[in-house]
Parts: structure tokens; C-alpha cells; sequence
């Protein structure tokens, strides 16, 4: 991997950049472009010699969007899914269902992340342990040391210390029917897992707990063997490389993340927390008393077109009644195929959606999946909300064509 003169003269060079910076970042940003301890710069640059003779592709976009047009299920060139960062923070549930369904299909996933999403948890049947919750700050983190074993009869006698940054965090439970302890760590005087293979369908997931070790900063002490050793577990396919910088363009946008929730982590800033919202209070009690109630003013009800429709489309939603707007949604869009290509609906075949791309101009797939898509959900009694948002944007981007 980086054995030659070359990649260590390369490292050399970021080693005495390091020192002689006169301030380091010493967060774990886990990003590609930065060159600070705990980017991501190194692995991504040395791609290529991590996995040699590979083809690596990098997404330009969200994993969701991603596999929504430009990945197709039945190929027989298989991929690698690569994500190492702190927490999964842009994924949203279907890139979570879009990432099983791409394993499940035969293809492979290496995920290291330091918190994966509960429903991602659920889905794989396993669950996790951390015994370093309240260290986030630099100070406390510099102090968390690990050793690191793998498990594969070849790599049996090497141990790996790391001496910093290294939380105390396994896999606690899992299915052991499909699943393989592939490295460990030394916690209390017991290997416990942190590096798992999962399978799942025709393909599978490799889970690693403690994304740091993929940094510069273990790359640039000698740790390069360690994750050349890991990175061997994955099969020779194409390396499908995710940046995870970009929400999703068609999947729901995932919430963001809540400060209360970080300020309720911590004791500390949770007494804050409480005097502040006291102290708010009692200045709202003392001012209500001393000023007057403001007179709201009622503006007159418009009687229009677009509020009438938005009425009864809130009225849907509000009753939860997807499916009914779907189907209303299906119909404009297919009345709209009648009159605008004057094709006949009556059959969504093969022929009819050649025939509706070329007169629509749009790409084949992508009139060929929504075809697929509007099938679906025809034969469904009940569609989420989420289903038809998808729906209505796919339906718009495709008739503006």
C-alpha cells in the first residue's frame, strides 16, 4: 500500500507541515480536503493504492439520489460503498433503505462511523456501547487510548495501539446467525468487537466503530498497516466513495440536529440551560403585567382559486389520506401524457415508455422508473408522505423537461 520511498516522502511532507504549523485543528472533521490530524485528506488521496487495480468513484451527490438514477440493481459489476465519518449526519431513512437495498442486490458496504442512525441499527439487528459519552472536548479525547486486534488467522499475532482520540465503543449485541467478529478491542482485560461483518441479502455490510484510526493522524505514526489490513477484507469491485457533503435532492431533508439535545448531554450546561429558561420566565411574568395585550388584527378570508384548491389539498393531508392524492396525482400526470404526446395510457409497457421518452425528451431510465414508480404505487392502499413528495417532484421534473 504506502511501503514505497515514494508515499513516505509524501508523508514526510504533511508530518513537518503538521509541526510546524503555528496552530493546529485538532477536531475530528473526517473531511477529504483537510490536512489537519483528523481529516480524512490522506486515505482519500491514496485511494488508489489502498485499492489497487479498482476503479474509485466518488459521489457527486446523495447516496439517495444517487442510486434514484444513475445505479442499476441488475448489473453485474458490483460496488463498494466507502463511508468513514463521525456520524451519518445527512442521511435520511430512504438513503438508509436505498443502502440496504444495494447490498441486499450483491454488493458491499464499508461504513465507519463513531454513532449509526436507530433504524439502521434495527435494520442490521445490532446495537452498540459507548463507555466514553461525555468525552468530546480535545482535552478529554487526547487521553483515550485502544488496542485493536483482527481476527483473520493471518493477521493473529499483530496488535495495534492507538494512543489517542480511541473512545471506548463496541458492538454490544448482534445476530450471530449473520454476523462475524472480523477485529476487537481491549476493554477491561476482554476483546470485545469493534470491526463486524454483517450479511445482508447477497452482499454485505463491514462496520467499523472507531473511524479515527483512518485519519492522517494514525496514518501519519505507522499505523497504515492496520488499515491496509482491514480495507483486504472488501472484495475487488469498483470503490463507490461518499464524501457525504450533500443532502438529498428527492429523499425527505433530515432533521437537524437539536441543541438540546447536546446541551441536556452535559450536566453542566443542563443547569445553564435551566437558569436561562427561569430567568426568561420571570422576565416575561414582571413585563406582561406592566404593558398591554396587542390587538390582533383579522384579516378578511379570500375567496380564490389557488385557496380553494390549497384548501382541499390541506384537507387530504390533513387526514392523512396520501394515497387519494397520489392517485389524483397519477391521473393529471397520464391526462397530461394524453393530450401533450397524445399517447395512449391504457398500457404502461415496454413500448409506451420508449415511446413516452423519445417524445418527451427525457432519458430513458429515468421515464423508465417512473413508469415503475407510478405502478407501484397503483397497487398499493396506502402511500406515505413521503412517497408522494417523490411522486410530485419527479412528475414536475419531468413534464418541465
Amino acid at each position: 500500500m504506502m511501503k514505497s520511498s515514494l508515499h513516505k516522502i509524501f508523508f514526510l511532507c504533511f508530518a513537518v507541515g503538521f509541526i510546524s504549523c503555528k496552530k493546529t485543528d485538532w477536531q475530528e472533521n473526517y473531511r477529504e480536503k483537510e490536512k489537519s490530524p483528523f481529516g480524512n485528506y490522506i486515505i482519500f488521496n491514496e485511494a488508489e493504492s489502498l485499492f489497487k487495480n479498482q476503479e474509485i468513484e466518488v459521489l457527486q451527490e446523495h447516496f439517495y439520489d444517487y442510486t434514484l438514477f444513475n445505479y442499476d440493481e441488475d448489473s453485474i459489476n458490483k460496488k463498494s460503498y466507502v463511508l468513514i465519518k463521525d456520524i451519518g449526519f445527512k442521511q435520511n431513512s430512504e438513503g438508509n433503505k436505498a443502502l440496504l437495498e444495494f447490498v441486499k442486490n450483491g454488493n458491499t458496504a464499508f461504513i465507519a462511523l463513531n454513532y449509526f442512525r436507530s433504524d439502521f441499527k434495527d435494520a442490521l439487528e445490532f446495537t452498540t456501547n459507548s463507555l466514553d459519552k461525555f468525552s468530546y472536548n480535545r482535552v478529554n479525547l487526547k487521553k483515550l487510548s485502544g488496542k485493536f486486534s483482527l481476527k483473520h488467522y493471518h493477521f493473529k499475532d499483530s496488535v495495534y495501539n492507538f494512543e489517542r482520540n480511541i473512545r471506548t465503543q463496541y458492538f454490544l449485541e448482534f445476530n450471530k446467525k449473520k454476523t462475524i467478529v472480523l477485529g476487537t478491542t481491549e476493554i477491561g482485560g476482554e476483546q470485545l468487537p469493534n470491526f463486524i461483518k454483517i450479511y445482508h441479502g447477497k452482499g454485505a455490510f463491514y462496520l467499523h466503530i472507531n473511524p479515527v484510526v483512518f485519519t492522517n493522524y494514525y496514518l501519519l505514526n505507522d499505523k497504515e498497516d492496520y488499515i491496509e489490513k482491514v480495507f483486504s477484507y472488501l472484495p475487488k469491485n469498483t470503490i463507490l466513495w461518499d464524501k457525504h457533503i450533500k443532502n438529498s435532492t428527492y429523499g425527505a431533508k433530515p432533521k437537524a440536529p437539536s441543541i438540546f439535545k447536546f446541551f441536556l448531554k452535559h450536566p453542566t450546561l443542563t443547569w445553564f440551560l435551566g437558569v436561562a429558561f427561569t430567568g426568561l420566565l420571570l422576565f416575561m411574568l414582571f413585563n406582561a403585567r406592566r404593558k398591554q395585550r396587542a390587538i390582533p388584527v383579522i384579516a378578511p378570508l379570500k375567496n380564490t382559486t389557488v385557496a380553494f384548491t390549497q384548501t382541499i389539498a390541506n384537507l387530504y393531508l390533513s387526514e392523512g389520506d396520501h394515497k387519494n392524492l397520489v392517485d389524483k396525482k397519477i391521473a393529471f400526470f397520464l391526462q397530461k401524457v394524453r393530450s401533450k404526446f397524445l399517447l395512449n395510457t391504457n398500457n404502461l409497457n415496454t413500448d409506451f415508455i420508449g415511446k413516452l421518452a423519445l417524445k418527451s425528451g427525457n432519458d430513458l431510465q429515468k421515464t423508465k422508473y417512473l413508469i415503475n414508480t407510478i405502478i407501484a404505487l397503483n397497487k398499493k392502499t396506502t402511500c406515505s408522505e413521503e412517497e408522494l413528495i417523490v411522486l410530485h417532484k419527479m412528475i414536475e421534473k419531468f413534464l418541465n423537461k
